[in-house]
């Protein structure tokens, strides 16, 4: 009995040791929670001496992916302005119609309009994009009665042209399924039976094992419990 504990407690150790980065910035990308939930949380989970560490662990790489979308942004955005520029946008000699005008000579002359919108696209939305996650951080969290549901990602599209950059960082990581197992099965001794090299199992090696754990259990009085739903559940040995 203490053997099993000793693994079951070996691998929350490994679960639970280092902070899951993944999902802390998904819960700071949630407008319910934000950076309250993981100062909150992380008092339970880790000791004083580290709980200011793994804080800022998390702030620092939710502010290093931040720029990587803000950079990432740049690129579309002075690949349009050159466009404007030249006159070659997806429109083609249309696009530039609207934004130069022709001299007497047959040459365009860029006009204030044009000139204008080039240094929108350039500097002032990337700009504004700089601020954005510190204007959401800084904003109170959305309080949701319980029981009632609530969409984060629909929360994001609802606000994508206030966050242009942090709701597309937000539908990215939001997006990640967290786990395709159950959280139960990361302390499950199940592995006893099927290891991770199951494949490698013959099918008369399993018999055995489910047998024996048959005979185990008969040898010892224990009995099969049904759900209502009739499926067939073993009493855990421990």
């Amino acid at each position: 009995m203490k053997d099993m504990v000793d693994e079951m407690k070996k691998k929350f150790d490994k679960y639970w040791g280092s902070c899951n980065l993944l999902i802390s910035i998904g819960a700071v990308l949630d407008p319910r929670y934000k950076m309250h939930l993981i100062k909150f949380s992380f008092k339970s989970i880790y000791s004083k001496e580290k709980v200011d560490q793994e804080i800022q662990l998390v702030e620092k790489c939710l502010e290093e992916l931040f720029k990587e979308y803000v950079e990432a942004y740049k690129e579309p955005n002075a690949g349009s302005s050159r466009s404007v520029n030249d006159g070659s946008g997806p429109s083609g000699s249309r696009s530039g119609s609207s934004n130069f005008t022709s001299s007497r000579f047959g040459k365009s002359i860029k006009t204030g309009s044009a000139k204008y919108h080039q240094h929108i696209k350039s500097v002032d939305c990337v700009q504004s994009a700089k601020s954005e996650l510190a204007t959401y951080l800084e904003e109170g969290v959305c309080i949701i009665e319980q029981g009632v549901h609530f969409d984060a990602l629909r929360w994001w599209k609802d606000n994508k042209l206030k966050y242009k950059v942090l709701s597309k960082m937000a539908a990215d990581i939001l997006a990640i399924p967290i786990t395709t197992v159950a959280s139960e099965s990361a302390f499950s001794a199940g592995g006893r039976v099927i290891d991770p090299h199951r494949s490698a199992l013959g099918t008369k090696m399993v018999d055995m094992l489910i047998c024996g754990a048959d005979w185990y259990r008969q040898y010892y009085g224990l009995e099969k419990k049904k759900k209502e739903n009739d499926d067939v559940v073993y009493i855990a040995l421990l």
